[in-house]
């Protein structure tokens, strides 16, 4: 088990930097973590990405009990676990992608502009505003998952699970890319967007999409 939250936090690290070197998050706001087993793996709260080492692995329970590392967990870990409880998630990513927080001041929920929103199950919601860190942004941002495996967050940004953090990564990466085509096809006109038939169609194609495992 140690070697195994060893690793996951080297991938935490990982991603967590590469967040801020690709514009999804600014300084220390975003966070990622990763499931081990009955444990989760996770940033901690205001620590530049950068000055992280493996002797710095912060790991909790799944009732929030800190089990390994001294510096405090992510200030969301509430979302974090409330996601874990809720879904059959792997690994979570939170950022304040720049396109997506701007969808949220705009819409309650993101358009099928592309067909890559049928990876994430769907047109994507807009949980309501809520104070980061509480169980009410939480909560919310559960119900805006629900038969998802992404949401966007009012005023704040998007959050997106899956098996691997690999996974999530990138789906953060495609959410925050049909986010901007959304917003440049919206200041030019009203977008065409993909049926419920195309999103399946396209969830049947993206199944079998890359090399055989």
């Amino acid at each position: 088990m140690q070697d195994a939250v060893a690793g996951a936090w080297e991938d935490v690290v990982a991603a967590a930097r590469r967040s801020v070197a690709d514009g999804l998050v600014v300084g220390t706001s975003g966070n990622v973590s990763a499931r081990v087993g009955d444990l989760v793996v996770v940033t901690p709260t205001g620590v530049p990405y950068e000055r992280l080492r493996p002797a710095d692995a912060v790991a909790v329970d799944l009732d929030g009990r800190q089990v390994r590392g001294e510096l405090r967990p992510t200030s969301e870990l509430p979302l974090h676990l409330a996601v874990y409880r809720a879904t059959d998630a792997g690994a979570i990513v939170h950022t304040h992608a720049p396109h997506a927080t701007a969808v949220t001041l705009l819409t309650d929920e993101l358009p099928p502009v592309h067909y890559m929103a049928a990876a994430l199950g769907g047109p994507v919601r807009v949980a309501p505003y809520a104070l980061y860190g509480t169980d009410e942004l939480a909560a919310g941002a559960v119900a805006a998952l629900r038969g998802r495996t992404a949401c966007l967050l009012a005023n704040h940004g998007t959050l997106v699970h899956a098996a691997s953090l690999a996974r999530a990564y990138e789906h953060t990466a495609q959410l925050e890319w049909m986010s901007r085509v959304w917003l440049l096809a919206t200041s030019a006109g009203r977008p065409r967007t993909l049926s419920p038939d195309d999103l399946s169609a396209a969830s049947a194609a993206l199944a079998a999409y890359g090399q055989p495992r």
